[in-house]
């Protein structure tokens, strides 16, 4: 019992099951800016092998200069820790389910919801020109649920 308890604790916070189960559903408005509507940069459609995912990965250009990456008509797998990155449209690990060893990313933050339309803010110095995928990455497992590759819009 001593060992049983922290044992089956330890794999439920590790695994997450409940989060097979539970849809958290995202509606954000896109950005509002006063002089004029955001400029579209680049866009992709968003897949998935093994994880479902679907939707359209769009960056987009404020007038005021500002980035943003926007997740529309979105949906995948929920699971833990799974992040928004953007990464080299050359980089081998997008063709995988698992990724082994590092990425060459730039994080963009924790998924918001698995469903849903919803934004994250880029770094500013982010290189467009170099980051043009989008992943959807389970930290914890080193688990790509879906990738966008970009193009110019």
């Amino acid at each position: 019992m001593v060992i049983g308890v922290p044992v089956i604790a330890g794999t439920w916070w590790a695994f997450r099951p409940e989060k097979l189960f539970i849809n958290q559903k995202v509606n954000e408005a896109a950005p509002a800016t006063l002089s004029s509507e955001p400029e579209a940069l680049y866009t992709g459609k968003l897949e998935g092998q093994v994880h479902q995912t679907s939707g359209r990965a769009t960056i987009y250009k404020t007038a005021e200069g500002k980035e943003y990456l926007r997740l529309s008509d979105f949906t995948t797998s929920n699971g833990p820790d799974v992040h928004v990155l953007l990464l080299r449209p050359e980089d081998k690990a997008l063709e995988q389910e698992i990724v082994r060893g590092g990425l060459d990313n730039v994080e963009l933050g924790t998924l918001k919801g698995n469903q849903g339309d919803q934004n994250y803010d880029l770094p500013l110095n982010v290189d467009l020109n170099r980051y043009q995928a989008v992943a959807i990455y389970c930290e914890r497992f080193h688990a790509i649920f879906g990738v966008a590759r970009l193009e110019k819009f």
